[in-house]
């Protein structure tokens, strides 16, 4: 993934040529979207196939350094309260307080272009890259292996994945097994597909279907934000879909994806941006022939204004802090505050230079931290974002 985003302006078909550039950051063919289709994903081909069980890996040592690699994508803190940063070059970063240790394809994780961080139960962590999946346990990097699958399960201990772009899949770590799975299709992303073909639009690196995002709401359904097919919720049984325009900035001509989606502790639901919110319907059972989502649209943040005049806020990132307070990373300009009330707002820069931002993300004792794609990590310090100097 570039380390650009497009702007709100890009017209199609050049928006869809820019998500090519950006595709994150996250499926036997059957009708409407209740099945899963067979994996042709190149990922399939490239990713290195060493697993934990199949040889000693070697211990990783890693590299001693002073500071962070400047894109610094993903801030996530294990149990044990050590810092992990994911950088989209230089490898992942480990901060304990004290010592800040650089570990990159050298040391076994399979990419040093870091794609998200997450850990199980037992303390593993888990990098994903659009190269194969990681996992360090405390010792060593070892690659897990991956197959084609159609099984679509929802345990309580899986893990989820993102897959590469142009492949329409993410992964399901069940502790043993990587499953890589297709997203179904929808009646939306195959009409964007007939509408850019490949033959007249080569330059196209995306599918609709492509998965920025995975989310689990408050009774466990799964979400998948996609880069132009809207969003697609699994219930551990069937597949619904949730698509309109005010999604994201599609309907004022630009290409955005669904990058962010948060559940708050009411119960509604942000998705890319402030204009509205969304109630989802919590009888909205299983329907074989029903596609999308039931749910009920209501007002956001108003009025509130971005710094390029929109009437809207559109958010790389969100999280909820402990006061049922929003924080909102935008790309271009800063952080946004929600109270319920009223907005704040943190411009990120350095100087005269604004920041751009990936991510802001809430560690374990709720402290707030940015990503960003030039200007390493943020923390915010109880008034204002300061840049983290290990």
């Amino acid at each position: 993934m570039s380390s650009q985003l497009p702007r709100r302006t890009v017209r199609l078909p050049h928006a869809l040529f820019v998500l090519s550039l950006i595709a994150a950051l996250s499926l036997v063919a059957v009708p409407s979207s209740c099945a899963a289709g067979q994996d042709k994903s190149p990922l399939a081909k490239s990713a290195p196939q060493a697993n934990s069980d199949d040889k000693k890996a070697a211990v990783a040592q890693g590299e001693t350094v002073s500071d962070l690699d400047q894109a610094i994508f993903y801030i996530f803190q294990a149990k044990d309260n050590t810092y992990w940063f994911g950088s989209n070059e230089g490898g992942v970063y480990r901060y304990n307080g004290k010592t800040l240790v650089n570990f990159t394809t050298k040391d076994g994780v399979v990419s040093n272009r870091i794609r998200g961080i997450q850990e199980d139960k037992a303390g593993n962590i888990y990098f994903t890259t659009y190269e194969g999946i990681s996992k360090f346990d405390g010792h060593a990097f070892t690659t897990l292996s991956s197959s084609p699958s159609t099984e679509w399960k929802k345990q309580p201990d899986d893990l989820w994945f993102v897959g590469g772009p142009d492949t329409g899949a993410v992964y399901r770590y069940d502790g043993n097994s990587l499953h890589r799975l297709k997203l179904p299709t929808t009646t939306i992303g195959e009409d964007q597909i007939a509408k850019f073909p490949r033959s007249q639009y080569p330059n196209i690196k995306h599918l609709p279907y492509d998965v920025y995002t995975i989310v689990h709401d408050s009774i466990g359904n799964l979400w998948f934000g996609t880069a132009s097919a809207g969003l697609c919720r699994f219930d551990g049984q069937s597949f619904r879909w949730l698509y309109e325009t005010h999604l994201t900035s599609v309907a004022s001509g630009g290409s955005f994806g669904i990058r962010s989606i948060l559940e708050d502790k009411a119960g509604a639901f942000w998705i890319c941006n402030t204009r509205y919110r969304y109630r989802i319907d919590p009888k909205d059972a299983p329907d074989p022939g029903m596609e999308l989502v039931k749910y009920k649209r209501e007002n956001g943040i108003h009025p509130v204004k971005d710094l390029d005049g929109a009437e809207r806020i559109y958010f790389m990132s969100i999280v909820e802090d402990e006061k049922a307070v929003l924080w909102m990373a935008s790309y271009g300009s800063g952080v946004w505050r929600y109270d319920g009330k009223a907005t704040t707002h943190y411009p990120i820069k350095d100087g005269a230079k604004v920041i751009t931002l990936f991510s802001i993300y809430k560690d374990n004792r709720g402290d707030l931290w940015l990503g960003t794609h030039e200007a390493g990590a943020y923390k915010f310090n109880g008034k204002t974002f300061e840049k983290f100097r290990p």
